[in-house]
């Protein structure tokens, strides 16, 4: 996907003309010239989302530009938020296999096709995409897996709410590991075209997660949010 118009319709609807030099954290090579004036039949952006001020801008500046894109080129847009809870330490086999049990039976009362759910934002649920692979902490009890579960699930409620007056698909998914890893994953398996964190500095340890080479091209929040703040 060619990164550049998007970004120009974007400055252009903000009324600024700084937003590629500030938002562009990962860039990813040009498309091929015999690509270029060939139209979009589908774009995919992924936001990683937390609920905190930072990945609501990220999700806003989604949905416009999902928005814009849609006016401009008649393409399917779809907007997919990437909720990762982290889990950073193993525990015994039983204590994995009881709690993938218990994330298997949760994601088929969410979505008992176990796979995401895609809608239009009119007609929108809350179904949300379950990974079950996840390295479980021995000092997690039942009932503290239960709240994580219980927040996410808000979270991602959170996301849909936010995004229910565009007219757009939208998917919701939530992943258990490092979050560099599962959003890249993520982008790897929906074959997103641009990924938007609510960070804005190449310095910031999710954009560092990412590591090199990575599929998409990766855009932060405007420095100017951030001053707007302060």
């Amino acid at each position: 996907m060619n990164l550049k118009p998007i970004l120009v319709r974007l400055q252009n609807a903000i009324g600024r003309d700084d937003l590629i030099e500030q938002m562009v954290l990962i860039s990813t090579p040009e498309t091929p010239v015999w690509k270029q004036g060939q139209p979009e039949k589908s774009v995919n952006l992924i936001v990683g989302y937390n609920s905190s001020p930072n990945s609501h801008t990220a999700l806003d500046i989604a949905l416009l530009m999902a928005h814009q894109t849609l006016l401009a080129t008649k393409a399917q847009v779809t907007v997919q938020v990437v909720y990762v809870i982290e889990e950073n330490q193993s525990s015994n086999a039983a204590d994995v296999l009881q709690k993938e049990e218990f994330a298997t039976q949760r994601a088929t009362e969410q979505n008992p096709s176990h796979c995401s759910t895609s809608f239009p934002l009119n007609e929108f649920d809350t179904g949300v995409t379950t990974q079950t692979k996840m390295q479980a902490n021995t000092a997690y009890s039942q009932e503290r897996l239960v709240d994580r579960f219980a927040q996410a699930e808000g979270i991602l409620r959170q996301a849909s709410c936010l995004a229910a007056e565009w007219k757009s698909s939208f998917k919701a998914h939530l992943r258990f590991g490092c979050i560099g890893k599962e959003l890249r994953k993520v982008v790897v398996s929906e074959g997103a075209d641009l990924l938007l964190l609510g960070c804005n500095s190449v310095n910031h340890p999710i954009v560092q997660q990412l590591g090199s080479k990575f599929p998409c091209s990766v855009l932060g929040i405007p420095n100017f949010v951030n001053e707007k703040r302060a």
